[in-house]
């Protein structure tokens, strides 16, 4: 197969520019992102050109199935072009109807429309719903657009034209100082200025060097670099090359968790192509330039999200971190100097060399430049992935963008940065989002997670579900990790069961202060993080806790006994229908009452019930 030359990329564009403005025939771009394969998209696609066949449409209509959408709690979702009208949660059944009605008949089918949760009106266009009007889509930018396992649509969208103005017309001296008056931060979690790292590693002698991507992602609630991968693998690709080019690498590799399939295989479509047409391998775009990338699938370790662990891993090794200095921009895999960036820094870096540093900068705060991207979920009415310019607040992002509290219930925090992260309470939800500012109230920006909490949530139980996870996931090499966070999981355990003591908060205080000093990496320097901010802001949980046996959410179910109130109680029966045990007992016309020899508090009956009777 011929390779691909500067010439062939530009005239690909060119070639592509009606297709890419949606301008030549009806587009149906369905989400092919796991989220809406989960939801039937596969179906629906099927569909799709089954239906359009029997009507003889298929010249006129072309189904694409693209990456993620973002907006993955309305999954399956599908927008047609012109006219950007966004359908969700469509099922197979529907096709006839969207055809016959909308791609003949000209009209969209309302009942499938958006509808928005407060104004209760149908949106037609994508554009015009808050979810999307409020991003600012850099990382993001061919989410929704594009076939991800064609190279053809990822160049026609400026794809690998940043690599060939690296590659052709920069030294690796310009290109670092390009990426660092981007003021591009690592996505990963840390905030290390990317461009700084670029040049230690660039710096530092020897002819070997590494490129590392790290698409490791495990924190609990966060898919942004699934996400990417799945709907535009070729800009990991590209990045992983200007990268290359800025430290003088010849091999690269993508560190995958195993529990990512899809992503996985359209990374290796897209590096299939890539080599086929010379972007990848020897003599990149005659530039006299060699690069090649191997993916690493990780067994689903939260601590190989660590550069020192991951890197062991690729060796073969037990992943576990080991201490620095020295530091993996001067002895990394197999000693040598090695970068690492995640997969969201990595796909900014081609348009920051394409558009320049200027550009990516003039958005953001003066600390904290360009966009991120976040995972949106838990109690909020849109969820799914945001991606919004650094110093948007976070009532914006949990209100405006992520639409509210569900069921008219109050907000009550939101947990920031995975489960080392920290919790923000309602009062301080104008913070805006940059490194600084996320530190200064107790929390950490991380790889993008965004756990929505109302006002039903146990900030102790809450703090203990964290800590549960990282206690799991420590690699046990150091005793302030493996030993401090199971006895701040114990403590916080004896808590949630009633049997919590004055003294267990000051030596929780006590503890979480010595393991954030004392243990080795990240993962446990962080770890503390969310007793830490809840003790800080949600005290008085804590205390009602142990001092008075309560727990104010109704959460703890250790703590909990349950009445029925008769004259709230409506005789509806609903909390009998739904109890998993028959602990309800209920006859038509009568109030209900709890057998609590049967009851196994799962707090069913509670949620349930639309009057308060529960109690």
């Amino acid at each position: 197969m011929p390779k691909f030359t500067l010439d062939d990329l530009q005239s690909i564009k060119a070639a592509h520019a009606d297709r890419m403005a949606f301008s030549d025939k009806t587009y149906l771009l369905i989400c092919g992102g796991t989220g809406c394969h989960a939801t039937g998209s596969i179906k629906v696609k099927e569909a799709l050109l089954d239906e359009l066949a029997a009507k003889q449409l298929q010249d006129k209509v072309e189904v694409v199935e693209t990456g993620c959408n973002g907006f993955c709690a309305m999954g399956p979702i599908m927008v047609v072009h012109p006219g950007d009208i966004f359908y969700q949660k469509i099922a197979a059944e529907d096709i006839p109807t969207i055809i016959q009605e909308h791609l003949i008949g000209g009209k969209p089918v309302e009942k499938l429309l958006y509808k928005d949760p407060t104004t209760k009106k149908h949106i037609e266009a994508q554009t015009e719903i808050p979810f999307f009007a409020h991003q600012m889509p850099r990382a993001l930018r061919n989410k929704g657009l594009i076939d991800p396992e064609s190279i053809v649509d990822y160049i026609a969208r400026d794809g690998y034209l940043g690599a060939a103005r690296a590659l052709k017309e920069m030294t690796p001296e310009d290109i670092v100082e390009e990426v660092k008056r981007s003021g591009m931060r690592g996505r990963g979690g840390a905030g290390f200025p990317t461009g700084l790292k670029w040049d230690f590693a660039r710096k530092s002698p020897g002819e070997i060097k590494y490129v590392l991507c790290n698409a490791d992602e495990g924190d609990p609630g966060a898919f942004m670099d699934r996400s990417i991968l799945e709907a535009d693998p070729h800009s990991v690709l590209e990045g992983m090359i200007i990268a290359a080019k800025a430290i003088n690498a010849h091999k690269g590799y993508i560190y995958a968790r195993t529990e990512y399939p899809l992503a996985i295989k359209r990374l290796q479509i897209a590096i299939s192509q890539a080599k086929e047409r010379g972007l990848l391998g020897e003599d990149i775009l005659g530039a006299g330039f060699d690069f090649d990338i191997d993916i690493y699938q990780g067994a689903g370790a939260f601590v190989c999200g660590e550069e020192t662990a991951l890197m062991r891993s690729i060796e073969g090794r037990r992943g576990m971190p080991r201490p620095r200095p020295p530091f993996p921009a001067h002895k990394g895999l197999w000693e040598k100097p090695t970068i690492l960036n995640n997969v969201e820094t990595l796909c900014n870096i081609p348009q920051i060399i394409l558009k320049g540093g200027d550009w990516y900068a003039s958005v953001g705060t003066e600390r904290s430049k360009g966009t991120k991207v976040f995972a949106l979920s838990g109690d909020v009415n849109n969820i799914g992935l945001v991606e919004v310019p650094m110093g948007t607040t976070l009532r914006k992002l949990i209100f405006d963008i992520g639409g509210g509290i569900p069921k008219n219930r109050k907000f009550k925090a939101v947990q920031l940065g995975g489960p080392s992260g920290g919790c923000i309470p309602a009062n301080l939800l104008d913070t805006p989002v940059d490194y600084e500012e996320i530190a200064k109230v107790g929390a950490i920006m991380g790889s993008g997670g965004v756990i929505v909490m109302d006002e039903k949530t146990c900030m102790v139980d809450m703090a203990r579900f964290f800590m549960e996870f990282i206690q799991e996931e420590s690699c046990g090499k150091c005793t302030p990790c493996r030993e401090g966070t199971r006895r701040l999981l114990e403590l916080l355990k004896k808590i949630t069961e009633g049997r919590g003591e004055p003294e267990d908060i000051d030596t929780m205080e006590e503890l979480c202060g010595v393991i954030r000093e004392t243990a080795l990496c990240g993962l446990g320097q962080t770890g503390p993080n969310p007793v830490l901010s809840t003790l800080r802001y949600f005290r008085d949980e804590y205390e009602a806790h142990i001092y008075e046996r309560r727990c104010p959410a109704k959460r703890c179910v250790a703590l909990l006994k349950f009445e029925i109130d008769p004259e709230l109680c409506t005789r509806c029966g609903l909390c009998a229908r739904s109890c998993p045990v028959e602990a309800i007992v209920w006859e038509k016309k009568q109030v209900a009452r709890i057998d609590k020899e049967k009851c196994i508090k799962c707090l069913t009956c509670y949620d349930k019930c639309k009057f308060g009777a529960i109690m």
